[in-house]
């Protein structure tokens, strides 16, 4: 058992930035070095003195989407419909560009408000199809079939920030509530600790020689869900969808011992490759590939998918090393013909947690009581988050999405 309540902390609200710094890069930067264990503090412009030696640069390109959507029934009740996940098509590209109609899970607020019929705002209409858990089943079309889902929402949807910021979204919003480098749309939620790199920060790294590469996780509401049980362990982590380029495999095997992650969606999606891997060694022992084409090979049985449980990683002994996970990912992609892989991952990091895949993490400060807290306690080792959140709050750190970052340097296993 974890207690949540052994990672609480108190975080008075003006300590919450409720608005990102004029110049994205000038956020203070808490340095935690491993050796020394004595949290020091900079600017983020000067990240590239911090990085491990030939570090690679992972960072998460997902872009947040204008998924709040406001209906007004004739009365004038106002309903709020907060697109979560696509459900048809699935795939997030397909349901964006889709010109004819599409489902996805959405949040409905004032649902008591909507007892039938459908919903209209503009040319888009809702429909309510069913209802899972707190989540409901949406039916989207709209009348001009010239344009996309993702058009429509760009027009008349509104971007979700956080709710922790107690205030509207802002027109400014939507330029700095997106990191430089996002453009693949899907998200619902930023992954924050890319939103204080600048291109110019990004030149200056890939000077000193720096490698970067990219991936995708498209962030759910999830992120901000609360650990509302007292044992951690009982809380259910949100299912995220994930895209890793075969290069980016590639660049990974060139760097191991140097991996450095951009915030925690990227930290859950690279060390979910090491489970993607084994999954895909275990099936490769049991049916031999031989001759038999790409086609008959058994990659959608029931026996295999490519979903990572919350609790994957401490459900058995796990002797695979990286670099032989990595290429089982490789020989995968060969096999099937594909550039990406495409996976789904509900992680839960926590201390414990053997990490396999990164080596130093950059991150902003989170919730108390949260998952995500729970994942840097993993990193740095358990009696020492407090230590760095202790010196944040004494030293005038701003916390949470649009707050200052840290950069942390992986505890060593005993």
């Amino acid at each position: 058992m974890i207690d949540i309540n052994d990672y609480n902390y108190p975080l008075p609200d003006f300590r919450i930035a409720k608005y990102p710094l004029p110049q994205r890069d000038h956020s203070k930067l808490l340095v935690w070095d491993n050796n020394s264990r004595q949290p020091a503090e900079d600017r983020f412009y000067n990240i590239g003195r911090y990085l491990l030696p030939e570090a690679l640069l992972v960072y998460n390109n997902t872009r947040v989407i204008q998924a709040r959507l406001v209906f007004h029934k004739p009365s004038g009740a106002r309903i709020e419909v907060f697109c979560l996940e696509p459900l048809e098509p699935r795939d997030y590209a397909l349901s964006l560009g889709a010109t004819d109609g599409c489902t996805w899970r959405c949040m409905i607020g004032n649902l008591k408000k909507w007892k039938e019929g459908p919903l209209q705002v503009g040319p888009l209409r809702a429909e309510r199809l069913d209802t899972v858990g707190n989540t409901h089943t949406v039916r989207f079309s709209w009348d001009n079939s010239t344009l996309s889902f993702a058009e429509i929402l760009d027009q008349l949807g509104e971007l979700p920030i956080p709710p922790y910021l107690n205030r509207d979204t802002e027109e400014a919003d939507k330029t700095t509530y997106q990191t430089v480098y996002s453009r693949i749309k899907g998200s619902v939620a930023a992954p924050t600790a890319g939103l204080h790199f600048t291109d110019q920060v990004l030149d200056a790294l890939r000077a000193q020689g720096v490698r970067t590469t990219e991936l995708t996780l498209h962030v759910g509401a999830g992120t901000f869900q609360p650990v509302k049980t007292d044992d951690a362990d009982q809380h259910t982590m949100h299912t995220e969808v994930i895209a890793v380029s075969a290069q980016t495999i590639r660049d990974l095997l060139d760097h191991l011992g140097h991996v450095v992650a951009v915030g925690t969606t990227s930290m859950r999606t690279l060390e979910s490759l090491y489970f993607i891997g084994v999954r895909l060694h275990d099936l490769f022992v049991r049916f031999p590939y031989g001759d038999c084409s790409p086609a008959d090979y058994p990659f959608r049985d029931t026996y295999f998918d490519l979903h990572i449980g919350q609790f994957e990683p401490y459900e058995r002994d796990y002797t695979l090393t990286t670099e032989q996970a990595l290429r089982e990912i490789l020989y995968y992609l060969r096999l099937t013909r594909q550039d990406t892989l495409h996976a789904e991952t509900q992680i839960m990091i926590k201390p414990g947690y053997r990490f396999r895949v990164v080596d130093q993490l950059i991150t902003n400060f989170h919730q108390p009581k949260s998952t995500l807290l729970l994942l840097v306690s993993a990193f740095v080792g358990d009696t020492h988050w407090r230590t760095i959140y202790d010196y944040a709050l004494t030293h005038d750190f701003r916390f949470l999405s649009y707050g200052d970052s840290s950069i942390l340097t992986r505890h060593s296993a005993p």
